[in-house]
């Protein structure tokens, strides 16, 4: 389930190496410090949790309310546990930009080190993108898609969207640990500092809309565009206005098509079928609120530290010193842990000796 979003300024800009290198080390000790003590499944609910995600970008030192923390620290997480993912049984796929685009290749390469199916954990992260971008539109494009999962096939999704406009990033954190509902209510803690006025068809209010939407995704394409252009006709609410502006009948006729082919059986699949992306969704829900009279929801979903300084200097300098003593720290306190002498934890042991730049 989908369990926060956050709102954050958009920065541009990257962290300098120098300090980089020392996210990576840092979030590689801790990482390896919470899995050692309580498993890969710990860590991963950390992780999808937005205020533990926050802080722990804070703790290596980048900037707590840049929209740079989600990409900077996934990216130095990744990082850091590369070639030792198989040893603590937590892998990540996806990232930035193109790179998002290879997270089923990644999830697939790890299919050897898992207990399940690949192709579950593909879906997953399939999903949960197609959720935050189609079915919930708050008017923030995703670019970056990270898949954090375990051995056993939990999951968290962390994946960030961005709006030019306003100058703001909206993160999204998902969890995926027993049942799951990807189109209903999916938010479990939300955190952020500006509010939208979205259609957000993943909410229990828009229950009816999901259904009475799939049913007409089921209708012949000819019917629904008859209907898309009686809407264009009406004098609608200010709202209905944004959600029309773009809709073009004619152009949705083969998605539309598409659609009644697939007959799909609920919102979910009818989400996931290739092609039907916000648009398709938009005019679907339009002739189901204005017509049908099943409104959908119009709410927003969302609802936040220093170790060692950050980035740009607030509240101080990164404190180059302090910073190096923390990882030193970490790095002998897991040396030194009175774990089991099974054979995993002779592995864990290992690590720390494995990974130098």
């Amino acid at each position: 389930m989908k369990t926060g979003v956050a709102d954050l300024p958009l920065h541009y800009g990257k962290a300098p190496a120098w300090l980089f290198q020392r996210m990576k080390e840092l979030a590689r000790y801790i990482t390896v410090f919470i899995i050692n003590e309580q498993g890969p499944e710990e860590m991963l609910k950390k992780l999808s949790d937005p205020f533990w995600f926050q802080a722990f970008g804070c703790v290596l030192g980048f900037d707590w309310h840049s929209s740079g923390l989600t990409t900077t620290v996934c990216g130095a997480l990744k990082e850091g546990i590369k070639g030792i993912e198989k040893e603590i049984g937590l892998f990540i796929a996806g990232g930035k930009g193109g790179t998002s685009r290879k997270t089923p290749q990644e999830i697939e390469k790890a299919a050897t080190f898992l207990e399940k199916d690949p192709s579950e954990l593909i879906y997953a992260s399939k999903m949960s993108a197609k959720v935050d971008s189609s079915a919930l539109q708050d008017g923030f494009q995703l670019y970056h898609h990270c898949f954090i999962f375990s051995s056993k096939g939990i999951w968290t999704v962390i994946q960030q969207g961005m709006n030019t406009l306003t100058h703001y990033a909206r993160r999204y954190h998902w969890l995926g640990i027993g049942s799951k509902d990807f189109v209903c209510e999916p938010h479990s803690g939300i955190c952020c500092d500006i509010r939208v006025n979205p259609l957000n068809m993943v909410a229990q209010e828009s229950q009816k809309a999901r259904k009475l939407t799939t049913e007409l995704s089921r209708e012949k394409p000819e019917r629904l565009i008859k209907d898309i252009k009686k809407l264009q006709s009406l004098n609608l609410p200010a709202q209905h206005q944004v959600l029309l502006n773009e809709i073009n009948p004619e152009r949705l006729n083969k998605i539309f098509l598409n659609t009644y082919e697939k007959q799909p059986q609920n919102f979910e699949r009818l989400l996931g079928i290739k092609g039907v992306g916000p648009k398709t969704i938009r005019a679907l829900t339009l002739i189901s609120e204005i017509i049908y009279d099943t409104p959908p929801s119009f709410q927003d979903p969302a609802r936040y530290s220093f170790a060692h300084g950050g980035k740009d200097g607030y509240p101080y300098p990164v404190d180059r010193k302090n910073y190096d003593l923390s990882i030193q720290i970490l790095r002998n306190a897991i040396n030194h842990s009175k774990i089991e002498r099974s054979e995993k934890a002779k592995a864990l042991q290992r690590l720390f000796f494995f990974y130098k730049d």
